[in-house]
C-alpha cells in the first residue's frame, strides 16, 4: 500500500513552493532536478518595470494543471489517498453569466458559427444554472492539480455523474491530448512502485489504473502476466540518457506518466534551470 504522509500540510507544501522560487516544470514533468537558486537581489523591480518586461519574465512558473473528471470523489481519492497529494481547498456550485463567459465563451462562439445548440458540443449552461461547476485543488511539492467537475444542478457535489460524456479515445497521439507527469524519487524501485500503484488502485476499485509494459502484449491477461522488470522504459540514448518512464492511465482514463531523471539528463535539467534562474535574477 502506498502510504499518505499524514504530517504534510497545505501550508508546508506552499512553503516548499515558495522556497523553490523560479523552479519551472520541464514539459509536463516536474523539474525539481536542482536545488533552488539563491534569493534574488533585494533590488526588486517596480510594478511598472515588471509590466514592461517580456511575457516570460512576468511569469512565476506553472501553477497548476487542470483535469476535468467524471467522478470527483474517485479522482480525489486517487490523487490524495493513493498518490499522497494534499487538498488546498475546494469550492463549488459555480454558475452565472460571468463564469460562463470566462470559461466557455469560445465554445459558445464555435456553436453559434456551426449553427448548433451549444449543449450538443458539450457546453454546459452555467449561465442559467442548469449545470454547476465544482473544483478541488490538490497540492504536490512542485505543482498543483485542479480537479474540475461539471454536473447537472440536481446532482450532488462530488458525485459520480458528470454533465458531459467522457472522451472515449484517450491515445496520447491525439493533438490536444495532455498528460500529468509525476517525478519519482531517485532511490525508489521504479518497477515495484508501479506494481504497488496498480495493486492499491485495484484494491480501491480503480480498474482503469493500468500501466503499459515495454514488451509487446496483446491482451489484458498478457499485460498482467508480464514480468515486473518490463514495467520501466530506461532510455540510454543522449540527450535523454538517464530518463526512466512509465505510461499509465489514471482512474478517470486520464493519461499519466511517472518518471525518474538520473545521470546526464538530470544534469541537463539542472543546468537549464540554473541558467534560467541566473537570467531572471539579472533582470
Amino acid at each position: 500500500m502506498i502510504e499518505v504522509n499524514k504530517d504534510a500540510t497545505a501550508l508546508g507544501r506552499r512553503d516548499i513552493l515558495h522556497a523553490a522560487g523560479a523552479a519551472i516544470l520541464a514539459g509536463a514533468a516536474g523539474a525539481p532536478f536542482a536545488p533552488p537558486a539563491q534569493a534574488q537581489s533585494s533590488g526588486a523591480s517596480s510594478p511598472a518595470t515588471s509590466s514592461r518586461a517580456s511575457l516570460g519574465a512576468r511569469l512565476q512558473g506553472v501553477q497548476h494543471f487542470g483535469l476535468t473528471v467524471q467522478n470527483m470523489e474517485r479522482a480525489y481519492e486517487f490523487y490524495t489517498q493513493v498518490l499522497g497529494g494534499t487538498e488546498v481547498f475546494r469550492h463549488g456550485d459555480f454558475s452565472g453569466d460571468a463564469v460562463q463567459n470566462t470559461l466557455l465563451a469560445d465554445q459558445e462562439i464555435a456553436a453559434n458559427e456551426q449553427g448548433v445548440n451549444p449543449r450538443t458540443i458539450g457546453v454546459p449552461d452555467l449561465r442559467g444554472g442548469a449545470q454547476r461547476l465544482d473544483v478541488r485543488f490538490i497540492q504536490f511539492d512542485n505543482v498543483v492539480i485542479e480537479l474540475l467537475q461539471y454536473r447537472d444542478a440536481d446532482q450532488p457535489m462530488g458525485g459520480p455523474k458528470a454533465f458531459a460524456e467522457p472522451v472515449q479515445h484517450m491515445s496520447p497521439a491525439f493533438p490536444r491530448m495532455m498528460h500529468i507527469c509525476f517525478y519519482v524519487r531517485d532511490d525508489v524501485d521504479f518497477n515495484q512502485f508501479i506494481t504497488d500503484l496498480e495493486a492499491e488502485s485495484a484494491r480501491r476499485g480503480m480498474t482503469q489504473v493500468r500501466a503499459n509494459r515495454i514488451i509487446r502484449v496483446r491482451s489484458e491477461a498478457e499485460r498482467k502476466a508480464a514480468p515486473q522488470s518490463s514495467n520501466t522504459n530506461k532510455v540510454t540514448v543522449a540527450p535523454s540518457d538517464g530518463w526512466e518512464l512509465i505510461y499509465c492511465k489514471g482512474p478517470e482514463g486520464e493519461q499519466l506518466e511517472f518518471v525518474k531523471a538520473l545521470g546526464p539528463v538530470k544534469q541537463r535539467f539542472a543546468n537549464t534551470l540554473a541558467s534560467r534562474q541566473k537570467a531572471r535574477a539579472g533582470l
